[in-house]
């Protein structure tokens, strides 16, 4: 199995190619880790499995998504995202682009 170094990263705004969402990255996976049974009733499209796939907090909203690197583009409004736990994961936003929370000791 082939895995992709990612192109996007934590932080990060990005906009879903087809759904039209905006959205935050919190979380990064090499490669697909969801279940075969998620990927087979979701993921309609079929985007490979062995490429980079990211946990994505969506603006305006109270989820989360799972969403594979071929459906995302960079999202160049420079606008926050409005989430309800972008606080539990952030702490700042410079320059467009969120500023990962630190970790408590």
């Amino acid at each position: 199995m082939r895995i992709s170094k990612s192109k996007f990263s934590v932080g990060q705004l990005i906009v879903h190619k087809l759904f039209n969402y905006r959205g935050v990255i919190i979380d990064v996976d090499p490669i697909y880790m969801g279940t075969e049974e998620w990927y087979q009733t979701i993921a309609l499209t079929r985007p490979p499995r062995d490429a980079p796939w990211y946990h994505v907090l969506v603006h305006n909203a109270t989820h989360e998504t799972y969403v594979a690197e071929r459906n995302l583009d960079i999202d160049d409004s420079e606008q926050p995202i409005n989430h309800p736990l972008i606080n539990y994961y952030f702490d700042d936003f410079l320059d467009c682009v969120y500023i990962r929370r630190k970790a408590d000791n």
